[in-house]
């Protein structure tokens, strides 16, 4: 199939590892331009000659999404690079593992700006420019806890739901002229994924654990950052371009929910 991106450009917010790299490289495979940000500047390098690798523009620009004005420089570099912006993907490193009685109030915070306010930051400084565009679209990357609570991720469990109420409401704001959706990621084996492992059983090989949970996993298997990538570069193409207003869990079935 044909995703209409080739010409086009990107922008991936935390895209120095895990799924962020992952859609990041799903976009130049298709032929697209691509705007990355993140905190760790040499990885970040690393990513972009992937991204040049197949023969498309890489903008790098080493930003924390929680700081407003070099979410904006970032964006500012993409747009002034490639001269347009289709496509923003949001998203960010999960707040930490924990439990009510163990969370203060500073971590609330740190959780509420890494979480919802980074988002909120994305789409107010590429909006301007993905409105200039005939096909804008905007994707969040966000977690099956916004349909199911996980056990020992009480800050993760709280502000999702906030993003998935967030883009929902954008997409009836924004359209026609921006599409927006929401991925709700299920189980992919990431590096995040192995520490929450590590941190849950400190004393167990990693693997161990894991293939313990993937139990409990319809499809009993952890999923890879490339089978998510492949439904984000779809939702954000024009490809997808009557779909808005989704959440759609990539979760092999974790989901008990009808609905």
């Amino acid at each position: 199939m044909e995703l209409g991106l080739r010409g086009r450009t990107a922008f991936v917010a935390a895209a120095s590892n895990g799924i962020g790299k992952g859609v990041a490289l799903g976009f130049a495979a298709e032929g697209c331009d691509v705007g990355i940000c993140a905190r760790n500047g040499e990885a970040l390098d690393s990513v972009a000659l992937q991204i040049r690798a197949a023969g498309v523009r890489a903008t790098p620009a080493v930003a924390d999404v929680t700081d407003v004005d070099a979410v904006r420089v970032a964006i500012q570099e993409t747009v002034e690079a490639t001269g347009r912006l289709d496509a923003l993907v949001v998203n960010a490193g999960g707040p930490p593992p924990g439990h009510f009685a163990d969370v203060g109030d500073e971590q609330w915070e740190q959780a509420f700006q890494l979480t919802l306010m980074s988002a909120v930051h994305l789409v107010r400084e590429a909006l301007p420019a993905l409105r200039r565009s005939d096909a804008a679209s905007i994707l969040f990357l966000a977690s099956w806890s916004v349909k199911q609570p996980i056990d020992g991720l009480l800050l993760s469990n709280s502000i999702r739901g906030a993003v998935n109420g967030l883009a929902k409401t954008l997409a009836n704001e924004l359209a026609p002229a921006v599409r927006v959706n929401s991925i709700l990621t299920g189980r992919i084996r990431t590096e995040r994924t192995e520490a929450l492992a590590s941190h849950n059983h400190p004393t167990a090989d990693v693997d161990t654990v894991l293939a313990q949970e993937a139990k409990a996993i319809p499809m009993q298997r952890f999923g890879t950052v490339e089978e998510l990538a492949r439904v984000a570069v779809f939702l954000s193409s024009p490809a997808a371009s009557y779909v808005s207003g989704v959440a759609l869990p990539v979760d092999a079935g974790v989901i008990q929910a009808v609905m």
